[in-house]
């Protein structure tokens, strides 16, 4: 993060963000949803429509749209179909296809990484090698 920038719309008032920080842990998941007392608190207010109120995160871009993940597959076997391929001295190419081509969809590390972004974050991976010129041994 240290060049990124990271918004967090609607909740991204500085004050909201000071307060929140000395909530005990206990009250930050109110009501067992992220940002429970936030939601909470907007709602209080009606400073939120409700389909905001209620939405569950969600990554950008959507992934669940069949385009992204046919995208993102397309540009992994792309990847791989490259002469030195550095991904490979990292992950087998056998379990990458696996994750390509399963048909299945799994959650990993909650709802923001499922296959297409774990495709996306090989693709990443496997960029920053090649123009850094990473070689493993």
């Amino acid at each position: 993060m240290y060049w990124g920038l990271e918004v967090r719309v609607p909740f991204c008032d500085h004050r909201i963000m000071e307060y929140l920080s000395r909530v005990p842990w206990k009250f930050k998941d109110w009501e067992g949803r992220e940002k429970g007392l936030l939601r909470a608190a907007a709602e209080s207010r009606g400073l939120l429509p409700e389909k905001v109120l209620r939405r569950k995160k969600s990554p950008y871009p959507k992934t669940h749209n069949p385009a992204y993940e046919r995208a993102v597959r397309e540009r992994l076997a792309e990847e791989l179909s490259q002469v030195g391929c550095p991904l490979l001295a990292l992950v087998k190419r056998s379990e990458i296809e696996r994750l390509m081509y399963r048909g299945e969809h799994t959650a990993w590390f909650g709802q923001l990484m499922n296959d297409p972004q774990i495709m996306a974050y090989l693709i990443q991976i496997n960029h920053w090698l090649r123009i850094y010129n990473i070689e493993l041994v």
